[in-house]
């Protein structure tokens, strides 16, 4: 066997516990026919395999794993294609099937509007450069990867395109014009000037450049579908103009009308909508373009003391950047000298500057105003902020909307059953001419163009033109891409980045929002506010020990306790044989005493009493406050008292949520009495209390059940599974700490007025949806029957399709009053 026969794959495995299970899989794996070498290294859990494909394939090489007993990791990549020819939601089509077709691929959705396809495939089985040989063919190119530099390029390429399509518009106005204003006299008044026979030359010489030059894409992109065995929009085009065309030649021996004239002004009216159609995708696709447009472009640094500047993708993580006021920031970083303000409104979307010091964390792209600084680039490339966003754009943008997926499996045969349709059309006329003649002789007291007059072939061919070019899938194609496009962009300029389409549609069906609390309605920032020391403590006393024991814990509760610790000058002692119990509190051991902090339900499960503390301990919790117990060598210490602000907006986003017609609820681990308090001062309705953060997935299984479709809004870090069970998963994101894996929408502000304008956003956007993919049947659809009894013209059928096109991206774009009206959102 020659070595370029030989394939490799390595499979990460699962459940091996010992160097005999390994043993196991490789002995399994070397018994297979195909199998040149197989080994398997314990340690790494990692099964590296030669194998001949041409005798196995690799499906079943992790089939033999299992069979043995054992796991084999799904190993999954997301990448995003810049996919050049497509023309139609025909061809979109086309490249999604041949991806999904294809060993190794998970899932690809392919975005006519946006030009890219995301692709979700096995990088041990496939590589970027096996993606793009899919694409390629099935007859088309990939012109780049997604998160590429590629800002200038790219919008360099859509000049291009537009200016293209428009030169191309034009040309073929200039020869249809004439064509035209030659047809008014034999159309109106029978006058064929100065001869029929020069009038016939005439409408073939004028319609070769139209059709054969400004529109010779048109052809040679049918040939090539035809050529990969698929059918698209501009075969429609191609052969209801080549048929038209074949007229005008054909008049000299038979007895027929000379269609090419109208050929010629179906092709210009095509190539009007193609250039208003690039014309709206650069609109739809401006959200990526202004957020390439927002990074910097070069960096000072501070190199051994002297000032260098840099092009941005030189710049390093740890690099000493120097940034002057009024100047971009040109990477995420820290503050490590100086302070200022920084306008992060490209980030957040709120106008009011944040004051920034030392150990500040600062966000790329976003103004320095006033101060000198010196920042310590932490992220570059990839990892920033910035190019976080931008992805989950491109991502957004790339999705599909449930409702997509049954345009999409219409559009997948609504070419070729045009063409069954149009065949049939041909063949009925001829077979039933005085049928449809009798239909025309009703028709033409109403339409001018109609006549009936004709011989059964002109009418034939006339009838079979109109059903090729009205039922061009354009529209449905541009329906749902352009209104996702457009909001997902207007989500991104307003803080709102929406991860996946569905749940734009999902929205919808919300019934309840449920907040966590700490963090999301509350600042996320507890302060103490009270201590109350047992009869054998002080209160420094107290706040030392319980200072001490929390110098241990990352919970904002034990950080608010050791703020205000060292607020008061009081030195914290050091702490042995710490432990933290989950939702409950911290124990420790202080200078020999076992120190015990939390709930009441972690003091009553070891037994201590505090009934004497009871009605002090409601009062407390009654104002909103969480009543922390400190325990001291099994006797109660005392109490401290930790209050959480809430949020300025927080009042305001609720009732807002309400007028939308939302319920909401609160889910906490703060006691019932607490948590009610909190709920009372916002406007929430339903509480769940007293949750231990593994028990929030469950309770909102419960909530599901018992109130249907649920949105859950949470900080995405401690809150991910409980997102990822929701039906809606909303992170409250802050600076450069976005948790995306988890939910479906990030709010980059940590506002709850950025949850109803992603709520608004998301009822306007599925509208647009729903109103687009409306219209868009509607003209294709409605207007098949008519064209199959000869009574839409060839050309009013296709300006019916240009105008289908402009209707949907048009009321797509709509959506951008949103920016400068935002009550249009409600």
């Amino acid at each position: 066997m020659e070595k370029r026969d030989i394939a490799k794959i390595t499979l990460q495995l699962e459940g091996l516990s010992c160097a005999s299970c390994a043993r196991g899989v490789e002995k399994a794996l070397q018994q297979t026919d195909g199998v040149v070498k197989a080994q398997v290294n314990f340690a790494l859990s990692r099964a590296d395999i030669e194998f001949n494909p041409a005798k196995i394939e690799q499906e079943q090489l992790g089939a033999i794993v299992r069979s043995a007993g054992y796991g084999v990791k799904e190993q999954r990549e997301k990448i995003i294609l810049k996919i050049g020819g497509m023309n139609c939601a025909s061809c979109a089509a086309a490249v999604e099937q041949s991806l999904k077709q294809v060993s190794g691929v998970y899932d690809a959705r392919v975005n006519i509007a946006a030009e890219q396809g995301t692709v979700e495939y096995d990088p041990t089985i496939l590589t970027r450069d096996d993606l793009k040989k899919i694409v390629i063919e099935t007859g088309y190119q990939v012109v780049g990867f997604a998160g590429e530099q590629r800002s200038g390029i790219s919008e360099e390429q859509d000049l291009k395109k537009v200016d293209a399509a428009r030169r191309k518009m034009w040309g073929s106005w200039l020869f249809t014009i004439p064509i035209i204003l030659w047809m008014i006299p034999e159309m109106f008044f029978g006058i064929a000037w100065p001869n029929m026979i020069i009038f016939d030359l005439g409408m073939i010489v004028l319609a070769i450049p139209p059709l054969f030059i400004y529109g010779q894409k048109t052809f040679v992109t049918a040939y090539q579908a035809v050529r990969h065995g698929r059918a698209n929009m501009d075969l429609l085009i191609a052969i209801g103009t080549g048929v038209a065309f074949l007229t005008g030649p054909a008049v000299f021996w038979t007895p027929i009308a000379n269609y090419t004239g109208v050929a010629a002004m179906i092709m210009a009216f095509h190539l009007t909508g193609r250039y208003i159609e690039a014309m709206a995708r650069g609109r739809a696709s401006q959200a990526i373009k202004k957020l390439l447009e927002l990074g910097a472009k070069t960096a000072v640094i501070l190199v051994d003391g002297q000032e260098e500047e840099i092009a941005i993708d030189r710049l390093q993580t740890g690099d000493i950047m120097l940034i002057r006021p009024g100047e971009k920031i040109p990477t995420d970083g820290k503050i490590i000298e100086g302070s200022t303000t920084v306008d992060q409104s490209m980030a957040t979307g709120e106008s009011m500057p944040v004051r920034k010091g030392i150990n500040d964390l600062v966000i790329g792209a976003t103004i320095n105003q006033h101060g000198l600084i010196k920042v310590e680039a932490t992220k570059v490339g990839r990892d920033t902020f910035l190019a976080q966003v931008i992805r989950m754009v491109e991502e957004a943008q790339g999705s599909k909307v449930p409702i997509q997926e049954f345009a999409d499996r219409i559009t997948g045969v609504f070419v070729p059953t045009v063409l069954i349709i149009a065949l049939a059309t041909f063949i009925l006329w001829l077979i039933f001419p005085e049928f449809f003649r009798s239909i025309g002789n009703w028709a033409q007291v109403y339409l001018p163009w109609v006549n009936p007059e004709l011989g059964p072939i002109t009418l034939a061919i006339f009838a079979t033109v109109a059903v090729l070019v009205i039922a061009c899938p354009c529209a449905l194609g541009l329906a749902t891409p352009t209104a996702l496009m457009v909001g997902s962009g207007l989500g991104a300029e307003n803080g709102v980045l929406i991860r996946k389409g569905e749940a734009i549609q999902t929205m919808k069906d919300v019934h309840t929002i449920v907040f966590d609390k700490t963090g999301t309605i509350t600042k996320g920032q507890p302060e103490v506010t009270d201590l109350s020391p047992g009869k054998s403590f002080t209160e420094e006393g107290l706040l030392q020990l319980a200072a001490s024991v929390e110098s241990g814990s990352e919970h904002p509760f034990g950080t608010a306790i050791v703020k205000a610790a060292r607020e008061r000058g009081i030195e914290v002692k050091r702490l042995e044989d710490f432990l933290a119990l989950t939702g409950r509190g911290v124990k420790a051991r202080v200078e020999g005493a076992e120190v015990l902090l939390g709930s009441r339900r972690l003091i009553g499960e070891h037994g201590i009493s505090y009934a004497d503390r009871q009605e002090q301990i409601q009062r407390l919790e009654g104002e909103g406050k969480t009543v922390i117990l400190v325990v001291v060598d099994r006797k109660l210490a005392g109490i401290i008292a930790v209050a959480d602000a809430l949020k300025e907006d927080s009042r305001e986003a609720i009732r807002e949520l309400k007028d939308l017609g939302l319920k909401t609820a609160m889910i906490t681990g703060d006691n019932q009495r607490t948590a009610q308090a909190i709920a009372g001062q916002v406007g929430i309705e339903q509480v769940v209390a007293e949750v231990l953060p593994d028990g929030k997935v469950a309770e909102i299984i419960k909530l599901q059940e018992r109130l249907g479709t649920i949105a859950m809004v949470g900080d995405g870090i401690n809150d991910a599974p409980a997102l990822a069970q929701a039906n809606v998963g909303i992170a409250i994101g802050t600076g450069t700490d976005i948790a995306i894996e988890s939910s479906d929408i990030t709010l980059v502000r940590g506002e709850l007025s950025a949850v109803v304008t992603a709520v608004k956003l998301s009822r306007a956007t599925f509208r647009k949806i729903k109103q687009n993919l409306f219209w868009a049947f509607f003209y294709n659809l409605g207007a098949i029957p008519l064209a199959i009894m000869g009574l839409l013209h060839p050309v009013i059928a296709e300006i019916a399709m240009a105008i289908s096109s402009i209707s949907v991206v048009t009321n797509a774009n709509l959506l951008r009053r949103a920016a400068i009206k935002p009550h249009y959102l409600k």
